[in-house]
C-alpha cells in the first residue's frame, strides 16, 4: 500500500468512544498548542534538549502550531482520522527525547520537580501514542487495507 493511498483513503465508520477519544484528544493537543504560544512558553522550553540545534523559543512556538493544526485535524477532518491519527502519534514519538532529556537533566518544569515525578511521565507518551492510534482507528485501517489490498 503506498502512502499516498494511506494519506488521500476515507475511514470507515467509527463507534462512539472512539469518537470521543478522538475529539478530547484533538481538544488537548489544541490546548496545549495554544499554551505553548502564550502562558507556558518557558516550561515547555525546559523540555527542549540542548543538543537540538535550534533556539528553543522557536522549537516551543514551532511545536505549539503543529499541536494547535494536529488538534484541529483531529477534530474537524474524521473523514482522513487514520492518516491524521498516524500524524499524531509520529508527532508524540517525535517530542518524546524531550520528556527524556527532562528526566535526565533534572529539569524542573510542570510541576515535575522531582525524579521521581519526571521517571513516572515517561511512561505516559507510549499512553498517547496508543490514544492517537485507538481513537482513530489507526491501526485497524492500516491492517483492513492492508488485506483488502492482499485479495
Amino acid at each position: 500500500m503506498t502512502l499516498v493511498r494511506i494519506l488521500t483513503s476515507k475511514a470507515r465508520p467509527t463507534s462512539l468512544p472512539r469518537t470521543i477519544a478522538r475529539i478530547a484528544l484533538g481538544a488537548a493537543l489544541a490546548f496545549a498548542g495554544t499554551m505553548h504560544l502564550t502562558v507556558a512558553r518557558e516550561e515547555f522550553q525546559a523540555q527542549v534538549p540542548g543538543w537540538v540545534p535550534v533556539d528553543d523559543d522557536l522549537v516551543v512556538l514551532g511545536s505549539g502550531v503543529v499541536e494547535i493544526g494536529l488538534g484541529a485535524a483531529l477534530i474537524a477532518l474524521p473523514r482522513r482520522r487514520v492518516p491524521v491519527g498516524l500524524a499524531v502519534a509520529a508527532f508524540f514519538i517525535a517530542i518524546f527525547p524531550g520528556n527524556i532529556s527532562q528526566y535526565v537533566t533534572g529539569t524542573d518544569a510542570f510541576g515535575l520537580d522531582t525524579d521521581r515525578a519526571r521517571f513516572v511521565r515517561l511512561f505516559f507518551q507510549p499512553v498517547l501514542v496508543a490514544w492517537a492510534l485507538w481513537s482513530t482507528g489507526a491501526v485497524k485501517g492500516l491492517r483492513q487495507r492492508r488485506r483488502s489490498k492482499a485479495s
